[in-house]
């Protein structure tokens, strides 16, 4: 055989390679609603537990200190109150440290342990996790949920559906009267809100938000974190070998195979190919075939794994917290020898420092008043006296 019609085997058995790796990925560009099943486990009990971190959005607002709302950022008089302090114009520059905080705060976190904040702590996880806890409640689970949509309008769809959305819709209300309280007093606020004297400002920012969340947590859901979420886009540069991410063990699992009479077939690893990682994803990825857009290290899959694992016999952990160099058998770098995250910690630290110089030198304001050079004074026809500064 020549050379040339070797080389041409190779680069066609490439092509179907990598066409044949292709085809078995699956990304939902938004033509099918994902239902995904509900997670028992370690990793949605603590999901919960960090969502309701979300309950200062209600519940701070409310807050007393020394009589006045603990936290009002008062935009029409340009002043922050925050348990006692008032930030000023001038104190802007503390806005700017408080934001950079935040930010290497994320981008160290990533660096760490992946897309933690988006499974864990964003506000559309949250608040999409609540709204299909909703749905899981009053239309069922996933495959009734799938069999009502397909169903034709009828009584007991027609019940289901408002119901629904009635209750989407007021916690989609509560959100935006919620939001717009930590700008005004709260309590005068809802006073006036029921009784039609609020601004129009007010009713429409509280209608905005009342929309914005009935579509992103009702209707986009995961699609939002595909395509409207900058960090999703954003993630890979903050990742390296050492981060720890949900992680499909392939030494193990690999080749996977199901179950013959209740047993693992001899051969074959431990992924019994259930696809219970798949079903229970809310953004609907195969974890098992790597690292993807749509993974935002929610966990659930590992959840999911470890119940199959626990009911066959075989150990947990076949998708777990890993880093590829750990999948790689690698040694680990300790953090202090990263520097990327010493990076991040010491413009974290800068920044603290920054804003706890700025809170304990919060001074009185200054102001100097000129008069005006000439004339020093101007004498009105009443004969007051009128001077310019």
């Amino acid at each position: 055989m020549s050379e040339s019609a070797t080389s041409t085997e190779k680069q066609a058995k490439y092509s179907d390679d990598i066409y044949e790796e292709a085809a078995n990925w699956h990304v939902n560009t938004g033509e099918e609603k994902i239902h995904p099943k509900k997670a028992v486990g370690k990793w949605r009990n603590i999901k919960w537990i960090t969502h309701s971190i979300w309950l200062i959005l209600f519940i701070g607002p409310f807050l007393r200190w020394n009589g006045q709302q603990a936290i009002l950022f008062d935009i029409p008089n340009r002043q922050f109150h925050i348990f006692g302090l008032t930030i000023l114009p001038q104190d802007v520059w503390m806005l700017a440290l408080v934001l950079l905080f935040f930010a290497m705060l994320l981008a160290a976190v990533t660096s760490v342990a992946g897309r933690v904040y988006c499974g864990f702590f964003c506000f559309q996880t949250a608040w999409t996790d609540l709204f299909m806890w909703l749905e899981d409640k009053i239309e069922g689970a996933p495959a009734k949920r799938r069999k009502l949509d397909a169903s034709p309008w009828n009584g007991a769809k027609i019940q289901k559906k408002a119901l629904k959305y009635f209750i989407w819709t007021v916690i989609a209300v509560l959100t935006g009267i919620s939001f717009v309280s930590w700008f005004t007093d709260a309590r005068q606020l809802w006073h006036d809100i029921f009784t039609g004297q609020a601004s129009s400002t007010a009713y429409g920012v509280i209608a905005l938000f009342t929309a914005g969340t009935l579509v992103l947590a009702g209707k986009l859901r995961e699609q939002a974190c595909f395509w409207l979420c900058p960090y999703a886009r954003i993630q890979g540069v903050m990742y390296d070998k050492e981060t720890i991410l949900p992680t499909y063990d392939y030494h193990r699992g690999e080749p996977r195979g199901r179950l013959k009479k209740g047993q693992l077939v001899e051969g074959n690893g431990d992924c019994i190919d259930c696809k219970q990682c798949i079903a229970v994803c809310p953004t609907g990825i195969d974890i098992r075939m790597g690292q993807q857009e749509g993974c935002i290290t929610c966990s659930l899959c590992i959840d999911a794994c470890d119940a199959v694992m626990e009911k066959i016999g075989r150990p947990k952990g076949l998708i777990r917290y890993a880093s590829m160099d750990e999948m790689e058998g690698k040694k680990q770098l300790p953090l202090f020898k990263r520097p990327r995250v010493l990076i991040y910690l010491t413009i974290l630290t800068l920044a603290i420092g920054g804003i706890i110089y700025g809170i304990t030198h919060l001074g009185a304001i200054e102001v100097k008043v000129l008069h005006g050079r000439s004339p020093l004074f101007v004498q009105r026809s009443d004969g007051t006296i009128q001077n310019k500064y």
